[in-house]
């Protein structure tokens, strides 16, 4: 089935493309979710019409993430302070959903959880790295340094000193 692409789809092409997909692609996940239509004479008609405001709205989205680029950029490196025990281990995990509201907190800008991606998952404390894909042409790294939070340092330190007097 041809279809065109309303909005950029990973791995398959970006807004405005004619491509060819399954039957069931197209109708289960690309129409209902508004990521296609289908590649009609009418559509067709129509996408070679609207093809200057596609490619106008794509250039304006790849200025915004280069400015959002930079911002991160200048971040040079992304402090953040969990719990963890006495080996190092964290209590939890950092998820990118919540490395996505520190970003979006400093930056002042919406960082989408669904466009970063750590290279392991982040569950003891130390250095990681964070890849931020904004779009297809535009992404960056930055690197993450987790700490146990001082907090529970001292519940650790008081918890050790306790059972040691006892």
């Amino acid at each position: 089935m041809q279809v065109i692409l309303k909005k950029d789809v990973q791995n398959l092409g970006e807004a405005g493309d004619v491509v060819n997909v399954k039957d069931g692609y197209a109708r289960n996940l690309l129409i209902p979710q508004n990521l296609a239509e289908v590649a009609t004479k009418g559509a067709l008609a129509n996408r070679e019409k609207n093809i200057e405001r596609i490619k106008a709205k794509q250039e304006k989205m790849h200025q915004e993430a280069l400015a959002l680029t930079e911002k991160i950029q200048s971040l040079g490196k992304l402090e953040l302070a969990a719990r963890a025990g006495e080996s190092g281990k964290l209590f939890g995990t950092i998820t990118t959903k919540k490395l996505s509201e520190e970003l979006t907190a400093k930056l002042g800008m919406e960082v989408d959880k669904k466009s970063l991606t750590l290279d392991k998952p982040i569950n003891k404390v130390g250095e990681y790295n964070l890849t931020v894909k904004l779009t297809s042409k535009v992404k960056t790294e930055l690197a993450i340094s987790v700490v146990a939070s001082e907090i529970l340092k001292e519940e650790i330190e008081e918890t050790v000193s306790e059972e040691a007097a006892e």
